[in-house]
């Protein structure tokens, strides 16, 4: 959905196009924005076909969004047929450290960079509404803001702004601040000096490529979401795939792999913006402390952070496959609880989780006490599968 914005036209003193995105550069700068490209609205190339192939193969899983948009998506004029210009920019959200250093760290979560501070919609829309105001005063025409909140294929327009390109990962890639920006565009009716893009500068590396524990990448440029761990851990609804669990391993909100070992990201600078400093609660969290986690206590403790739109059993269960990776035997006494937890996606995981921890004979306990009583078919299947591998064990 488009983010509301004031469309209405303001009377502007004449100036010359030129002279026009120096003074909104400038003010971009003033706002901690990263650069400011402009490009047209026809300018993404053949992103709009690959984007149906995607679709097609189904690799969108469970984001039926981008099917049902997928129109409008293809085409930025379906968006705004009145629009003539599209100014990207871009809020740099690199960290201070090395992401993946808490992977090591098995008995916390790892929650990915963008969603430690501030949710990035929030910000990045108070910024760029200070800047398209200032776009219609200069020019007197009209503005719509966006932060990837609707039908809009930023990516491909950054790329063709010359704020970046795409990388052999998808994401976008800037020689100055490398994999670490937040997108946001404003389209305006006015006629500016569109930028040139920019080219890629992946050559052969393929250390995003490579780095992805599963698999998730089909072919260079090509994402396959529904083995993408960001995917499956924040947009996925459903019960995650035994084949992707050992995988993800302390991995409770994202992925940063892809993009932490990015060589461009040598250039990039720590994020000056201090909403998106990690706070307390996402800072490397202790799973002991998540596992305990009911819904009131979710939505407090993730309160204006991104984590908050997956939901407090989504999320739990995350927390469960990271647990059952952990290899501490002393979150049983936290897992188990969650066995007869009132949410099915929960309880699956519980078991899966359980099963890892606790010894023979605890889990030989509760799975006579507990897998005949269930009636949720998934988590009966967890139950069986569980207790096949005991078994064999």
């Amino acid at each position: 959905m488009p983010m509301p914005t004031s469309t209405s036209k303001h009377p502007a003193t004449p100036r010359a196009p030129d002279a026009i995105v120096t003074l909104l550069r400038q003010r971009a700068g003033e706002l901690g924005l990263c650069d400011l490209r402009i490009t047209r609205p026809d300018s993404i190339g053949q992103a709009g076909d690959r984007l149906l192939q995607f679709l097609e193969a189904g690799r969108h899983g469970d984001m039926a969004w981008l099917e049902t948009a997928a129109d409008r998506r293809r085409h930025p004029k379906a968006l705004w047929p009145e629009a003539r210009s599209i100014l990207m920019t871009g809020l740099s959200y690199a960290p201070s450290a090395d992401p993946l250093a808490n992977l090591a760290n098995t008995s916390n979560g790892t929650i990915s960079v963008y969603a430690q501070g501030r949710d990035y919609h929030d910000v990045l829309k108070k910024k760029l509404k200070v800047l398209a105001q200032q776009v219609a005063a200069l020019t007197g025409q009209e503005v719509k803001v966006f932060t990837d909140t609707a039908p809009l294929m930023e990516k491909p327009l950054a790329a063709a702004s010359g704020l970046g390109w795409q990388g052999k990962h998808t994401n976008l890639v800037s020689r100055t601040h490398g994999s670490w920006l937040f997108l946001g565009a404003i389209l305006t009716t006015a006629e500016l000096p569109p930028d040139l893009a920019e080219v890629d500068h992946c050559g052969s590396c393929q250390r995003c490529l490579d780095v992805c524990p599963t698999a998730a990448f089909p072919a260079a440029y090509q994402l396959d979401a529904q083995r993408c761990i960001a995917y499956l851990t924040i947009e996925h609804k459903g019960h995650i795939a035994p084949e992707f669990r050992a995988a993800i391993g302390n991995r409770i909100f994202g992925c940063d792999d892809c993009l932490a070992v990015c060589p461009w990201n040598k250039f990039a600078q720590a994020s000056r913006e201090a909403q998106f400093a990690a706070c307390e609660a996402t800072r490397n969290p202790p799973l002991a402390d998540l596992l305990t986690l009911d819904d009131t206590a979710f939505r407090q403790r993730f309160s204006g952070t991104p984590i908050k739109r997956a939901g407090r059993d989504r999320f739990v269960r995350n927390v469960l496959i990271a647990a059952g990776n952990s290899g501490n035997s002393a979150l049983c006494s936290r897992v188990e609880p969650l066995l007869t937890d009132a949410s099915p996606l929960v309880r699956a995981m519980a078991v899966w989780a359980f099963r890892r921890l606790a010894r023979s004979d605890a889990f030989a306990a509760s799975y006579a006490h507990y897998a005949d009583k269930e009636r949720d078919a998934d988590v009966r299947q967890e139950w069986a599968a569980a207790h096949a591998l005991e078994t064999n064990a």
